[in-house]
């Protein structure tokens, strides 16, 4: 794995949002579309694999940190606007997003 400069890390727009909705990607096995509060305009959508770790009723109200500034893509045809930050085994085994330790108003920045 490649190093970055503390330069390049402050790039980052890292934020707490809160999920207002999940739904499962049509043909896919491990994909969610899910929509976040983080305090812009509208709500971001983004498509994560949390299918095999999280339900949609547990992802759904939760407050989640959430890297903001990602160029936009296409997976499986849906937008994702940004990514859930999560920390994952190294085998994939285990999954979790990372939480704020307290509750926080949708699109606080992390510090």
């Amino acid at each position: 794995m490649s190093e970055i400069s503390f330069a390049d890390f402050k790039k980052l727009d890292i934020r707490v949002g809160k999920v207002l909705s999940v739904e499962r990607v049509p043909d896919t096995e491990k994909l969610y579309k899910v929509h976040i509060d983080i305090g812009k305009e509208k709500p971001r959508q983004t498509v994560t694999s949390l299918v095999d770790y999280y339900t949609s009723d547990e992802l759904l109200g939760r407050e989640v940190v959430v890297l903001t500034n990602l160029k936009p893509a296409k997976m499986r045809g849906e937008l994702s606007e940004c990514m859930l930050l999560c920390a994952e085994t190294e085998d994939g085994s285990q999954c979790r997003l990372l939480m704020p330790e307290q509750s926080m108003a949708a699109g606080c920045p992390v510090t």
